[in-house]
């Protein structure tokens, strides 16, 4: 097949699967040549424990592709959450093996059979408003610096593999609680009800289909989330309806910026940001403001970043 152009708006898809995948190896050079074939472009990662990823493609293309996957024995059933954006929102297609879709760091896991209870979008709500539940943001917390629901906790984690210590520091804490947690597009809250659930709790709960599924069905009047949701892409946030957001990367250390950050005078476009001026040295900025030059100049050439597969 030839590979085209996805027409505008592209179609992104984020999808998941916990599912085990004893011959996850051989699937990975026939899913690239199959994203390829299509321009399909994004990335899918592949571990004994399933599939995650998020791709972008031609609406005809990744209803082809969400077919083929859920073709292959043990992926049927997968969880994908929908949405559109004006450009192709990834450079490449990459499809990793890994030894984790989602990288927690714990053994002997299986999100698949006892994960917490699914709490629908129009249910999430009254979950979260009631006194005794204790909500819990399970992103990493650059993701949280640019929106979250109203009275949830961020454990301030770099990455998920910290979320375990985090929750054993506050064990107390979440005793006797109803305990709710959501993410982006809902496998890290999966995997991480997972663990809480294995440490003896039971009242444990997540929001399904994530951020996004709540973003697309709960209208803005009746929404509790404030702020813009960080997606993995060039779109960098999504709000309500999963419109695009107003937030940028910084490209000198790939924090998500908010409009008052990007009016901030620490902010200089591809050389720094208020969360990493005093972090890099000079030598950093010189060296990024030349990769920015570089940039520009391509821009003006007509020649954007490479866009292959």
């Amino acid at each position: 097949m030839t590979p085209s152009a996805p027409s505008q708006p592209v179609r992104v898809a984020a999808l998941y699967r916990f599912a085990r995948l004893d011959a996850f190896e051989a699937l990975r050079a026939p899913l690239a040549a199959f994203c390829c074939g299509r321009g399909i472009k994004g990335t899918m990662l592949l571990a004994h424990e399933g599939i995650n990823g998020t791709v972008a493609g031609s609406e005809a293309a990744i209803a082809e592709l969400i077919a083929h996957l859920e073709a292959i024995v043990g992926l049927a059933g997968l969880e994908v959450k929908y949405s559109s954006a004006e450009q192709m929102p990834f450079h490449r297609m990459k499809v990793r093996l890994k030894r984790e879709i989602v990288t927690m760091g714990i053994d002997n896991l299986d999100p698949g059979t006892s994960a917490g209870t699914y709490v629908a979008p129009a249910d999430w709500n009254a979950l979260i408003s009631e006194p005794e539940t204790i909500v819990i943001d399970t992103r990493n917390a650059y993701e949280v610096s640019i929106g979250t629901f109203k009275g949830a906790i961020d454990p301030a984690t770099a990455s998920f593999r910290e979320f375990p210590a985090w929750v054993e520091e506050h064990r107390a804490e979440l005793e006797g609680r109803k305990v709710a947690m959501f993410c982006t597009g809902g496998i890290r809250c999966e995997k991480a009800t997972a663990y809480v659930k294995s440490l003896g709790f039971d009242d444990v709960f997540h929001l399904k289909g994530g951020i996004l599924k709540y973003l697309e069905e709960v209208p803005a009047e009746q929404s509790l989330w404030q702020g813009e949701c960080f997606v993995f892409d060039e779109r960098v946030s999504v709000s309500h309806g999963l419109a695009e957001g107003e937030a940028e990367l910084c490209r000198a250390c790939r924090h998500p910026l908010t409009r008052d950050e990007l009016a901030s005078p620490h902010y200089a476009a591809g050389i720094s940001c208020p969360h990493c001026l005093d972090a890099r040295s000079d030598e950093d900025r010189q060296r990024y403001a030349e990769r920015q030059r570089q940039v520009e100049l391509a821009e003006a050439r007509g020649k954007g970043p490479h866009i292959g597969c």
